[in-house]
């Protein structure tokens, strides 16, 4: 697994990143950011760690782990998935500053 963090919020909230593997299910081909199977940047805000996590497996996203805080959210990262009604965005990584994020429904499409 590659890399991934979290930031405690000030209300106890928590947003996990974590760098995953692009989902066999899209294949890379969404219409949604740049094609091809490379690594996805992942957001998740949920009352706590194991809360987000779950929320990835309830998705389909079966082996997701954290293991330590190598790779936390920026801020700008923290801001983009508090001001999303779902909580879970994701886009392509290494981050292009031109790829908007998108809803991980959209990387969870086949």
């Amino acid at each position: 697994m590659a890399g991934g963090g979290f930031s405690k919020l000030p209300n106890g909230s928590v947003v996990v990143a974590l760098t995953l593997p692009r989902p066999a299910c899209n294949g890379g081909g969404s219409g949604a950011g740049p094609d091809g199977d490379g690594p996805v940047r992942v957001l998740v805000h949920a009352a706590n760690r194991a809360r987000a996590l779950t929320r990835l497996r309830n998705l389909g996203l079966r082996a997701v782990y954290l293991r330590g805080n190598a790779e936390p959210p920026t801020p700008d990262e923290v801001t983009a998935v508090l001001h999303h009604p779902d909580g879970l965005l994701w886009r392509a990584a290494p981050q292009d500053a031109e790829e908007l994020w998108h809803p991980i429904r959209a990387l969870l499409r086949s």
